[in-house]
């Protein structure tokens, strides 16, 4: 009798074949389309890692947009405002191994358009667009006043001021003279007071090219000088104290940058056209009555100014005194228009007026924030309002 064991084993003979038959079956319909759809995945995998990379590429291109928005002096971004918009452009090669185009649109307002695209060699290309919003530097509120003050104000009898007077606190205003406007303080309107650092980096950037006079400087007026054929001084940077001597016609020709102290001294007359510039001091300011001094501009000094030359402005004319830190004593001969800023002491001579206008239209180099003619101030500060991909 024949073991039926043996006999169920020699019967499964050429079973695994058949398996292997069924399995190559199998691959062969689905291996096809398999393939297919590594491939695509491949394919797929290579497209979204050169998007993402033109994507970081021109992502990359908007935030150098936004650092040449703050920075536009050391960048070479179109620094004067003129009527809006200017647009500005420029290209970047190499990054993340492609080529970014930046578009930058000024629309008004501190209002900037960025539009940023990032090109591969292949020629695929993404654009990203953001709007920016963009405050600038403004103490244009200061010039709204006649007399204006972040301690006190002391006026003194016989002096007429013919405008409107600010400081903090209005019990901190010492008036003997007339007013002829509105007195304010804090609780009627909030302004912002420049520090000394604010104020010396938008006047150094001015004069930072030139090369310094050394400290203790005198500037002698020649003697020849007439009202017709004046000397011109500036713009120029002092690296310490600076003395303007001797007598004649000066006019201003540009930025006057000092790091010391700046005293005039006359001998026995100094005709002084101010021509819409700066005096700026990171010390005193000494103006005695023997200078005579004429035209729209702005004598600021950080430490105290002493003002007490003669006037002889046009009343169209705007004068900006200011001390940052200090007191201004403010004792000048003629009527003076324009505004009297800092710790103040303020006492005309018998008969004169301190007048405001409007200092609109008078070319005053101060940080007035964005206007149509005017350039663009230093950046205070920056956001994006909108970003998108195109």
């Amino acid at each position: 009798m024949k073991n039926p064991v043996k006999r169920a084993i020699r019967d499964e003979k050429g079973s695994v074949l058949i398996l292997v038959l069924i399995l190559l079956v199998v691959g062969g319909l689905i291996l096809t389309p398999l393939l297919g759809l590594m491939s695509t995945g491949l394919m797929a995998g290579q497209v979204y890692e050169r998007k993402t990379a033109e994507l970081y590429a021109a992502d990359g291109g908007v935030e150098d947009a936004i650092w040449k928005i703050q920075h536009p002096v050391e960048t070479g971004l179109p620094y004067e405002c003129g009527d809006p918009p200017w647009s500005y452009d420029y290209e970047i090669s190499d990054v993340n191994d492609k080529h970014v185009q930046v578009y930058i649109d000024y629309l008004g307002e501190g209002t900037h358009r960025i539009t940023s695209t990032a090109t591969t060699d292949g020629g695929g290309n993404t654009t990203v667009e953001a709007y920016l919003a963009v405050s600038y530097l403004d103490f244009s509120a200061l010039l709204d006043n006649a007399i204006i003050s972040y301690d006190t104000i002391t006026i003194q009898p016989g002096t007429g001021v013919d405008g409107d007077v600010w400081l903090p606190d209005e019990d901190d205003l010492d008036n003997k003279g007339d007013i002829y406007g509105n007195v304010k303080d804090s609780e009627d309107v909030e302004i912002i007071w420049p520090t000394a650092d604010q104020l010396s980096s938008y006047y150094w950037e001015q004069v930072k090219h030139l090369d310094p006079y050394p400290a203790g400087y005198v500037i002698d007026i020649p003697p020849e000088t007439t009202e017709f054929a004046p000397y011109v001084i500036g713009p120029l940077f002092a690296a310490g104290d600076l003395t303007i001597k001797g007598t004649g016609w000066i006019t201003l020709g540009g930025t006057i940058y000092v790091k010391g102290d700046l005293v005039f001294k006359a001998t026995p007359e100094i005709n002084m056209d101010l021509n819409q510039q700066t005096i700026f001091t990171e010390g005193d300011i000494y103006m005695p009555p023997d200078v005579n001094v004429s035209g729209s501009g702005c004598i600021i000094g950080v430490g105290d100014v002493d003002f007490q030359p003669s006037i002889d402005s046009s009343p169209d004319d705007f004068v900006l005194v200011m001390s940052v830190e200090g007191t201004v004593w403010f004792n000048p001969n003629g009527d003076f228009t324009g505004c009297i800023a800092g710790n103040a002491h303020v006492q005309l001579q018998p008969g004169n007026v301190l007048y405001w206008i409007s200092p609109e239209g008078k070319g005053l180099d101060v940080p007035m924030g964005v206007g149509d003619d005017d350039k663009l101030p230093p950046v205070t500060g920056s956001s994006i309002v909108s970003w998108q991909i195109k």
